[in-house]
């Protein structure tokens, strides 16, 4: 399966396709319509950071509580049951005078249950596609979270302007409402991976095991901690730009897009791999140049040139799943998500400290700077994980369909 008209040929993939569509739609702009009242009512960087990235936080207690859900779970109830609570998130966020330490409650409970059910939406796309398609459709997923960034951020910049922040989270919580049905109707009831129920003691076991591997612990690093630190500097978006900043996160979703779409749907599996060290070198460099304190115009175009980086998760995610058990690919790749997200969420708040004691600008170009750091030092790690020549993703003989315990 190389082309789009084959992907989506697939009924249950466009489904859950479109439910991802709604659900990041509800997100951007619940997420800036909650930045914009963060800022106006306390204006703190850090605060501001905290409501728009600090959220994924909360899938920390996820990974090390209930992750093991992804696998225990249906995916389709797990991912209903998620939608469910993220809509009543949303109508919650829409009542007016919440105190913000409620608001940062109630997002941190939806994110809590997406945390420990995330997972099994990405293991599923490798059960509806056939063997090897893994990557286009993630890919795919990727570019439609860059596309609804671009129309959600774009939108609620200017539902803004006519709009209150409550009335943006009404129509985040009907957008909700739509990926819960497409969910529950769209897609076909499959078991769950394991017959074992999920528990604290089964997550720390699988946990342990995953993060035991040299190799998936090199891989999982590299996937949580560049990109977090750029996540960072996107994180100071509002505080540079003020009410364009809708602008800013719009260029930074288009560049990852575009690298979605350029490393998932037209290079090969080699040529993929090649592009690993060079895609992650791209995404914090542009980043550098804030340090001139650039316009709007050019801020606009260096987000989206650095975005294209985002684009290297692809081809290590393939890596991930082709070194990890069939058994745990739910929560291995949960725990790829929700450490991803809570890398980002600490970065972000620590662009907000370091934001609040420096130049916004400044702040930006330093967070870019540890990046590239971190990139530089955890490219050695990856050499173990290089794929084989002809490379395979996940199947029979790479790693085993069955836990040592038989489960």
């Amino acid at each position: 399966m190389r082309t789009y008209s084959e992907l989506f040929a697939v009924r249950e993939f466009r489904n859950l396709f479109v439910a991802n569509c709604a659900g990041i739609a509800a997100h951007t702009s619940s997420s800036l319509a909650l930045g914009a009242l963060t800022y106006a009512t306390t204006g703190s960087a850090l605060l501001t950071a905290l409501s728009m990235f600090g959220a994924p936080l909360a899938g920390v207690l996820g990974s090390v509580t209930l992750l093991s859900a992804a696998d225990s779970l249906p995916p389709r109830r797990a991912l209903t049951i998620a939608a469910l609570v993220a809509v009543a998130g949303a109508a919650a966020q829409a009542v007016p005078g919440l105190p913000l330490w409620a608001r940062f409650a109630i997002i941190g409970l939806v994110t809590y249950v997406g945390s420990i059910t995330g997972g099994a939406r990405w293991a599923l796309i490798n059960d509806i596609l056939p063997g090897g398609a893994y990557v286009l459709g993630r890919s795919t997923m990727n570019a439609s979270v860059g596309v609804m960034q671009i129309a959600g951020f774009g939108a609620s910049g200017i539902l803004l302007v006519w709009l209150s922040p409550y009335q943006v989270f009404l129509i985040a919580a009907a957008l909700r409402a739509v990926a819960a049905a497409v969910t529950w109707f769209g897609l076909a009831e499959r078991p769950a991976r394991t017959t074992d129920r999920a528990s604290a003691a089964r997550t720390w076991r699988v946990n342990r095991e995953l993060w035991a591997d040299p190799g998936r612990r090199s891989l999982l690093l590299n996937l949580w901690l560049p990109n977090g630190l750029v996540v960072g500097c996107e994180a100071l978006f509002v505080p540079y730009a003020g009410d364009r900043a809708g602008f800013l996160f719009a260029a930074g979703a288009l560049g990852m897009l575009t690298g979605d779409v350029l490393v998932g749907r037209f290079l090969s599996p080699a040529v993929r791999q090649r592009c690993v060290l060079p895609l992650r070198l791209l995404l914090p460099l542009p980043y550098l140049v804030f340090l001139v304190r650039p316009d709007l115009p050019v801020a606009m175009l260096l987000a989206l040139v650095a975005s294209v980086g985002f684009a290297a998760s692809l081809p290590l995610q393939e890596r991930l799943i082709a070194h990890s058990p069939a058994y745990a690919r739910g929560q291995v790749l949960g725990l790829q998500q929700n450490g991803m997200l809570a890398g980002q969420a600490v970065c972000a708040i620590l662009a907000g400290v370091i934001a609040d004691q420096l130049a916004t600008h400044l702040a930006v170009a330093v967070l870019a700077g540890l990046s590239l750091v971190t990139t530089l030092l955890l490219t050695r790690g990856l050499r173990r994980t290089r794929p084989d020549p002809v490379f395979l993703p996940a199947g029979p003989g790479r790693v085993p369909d069955q836990h040592p315990s038989g489960t």
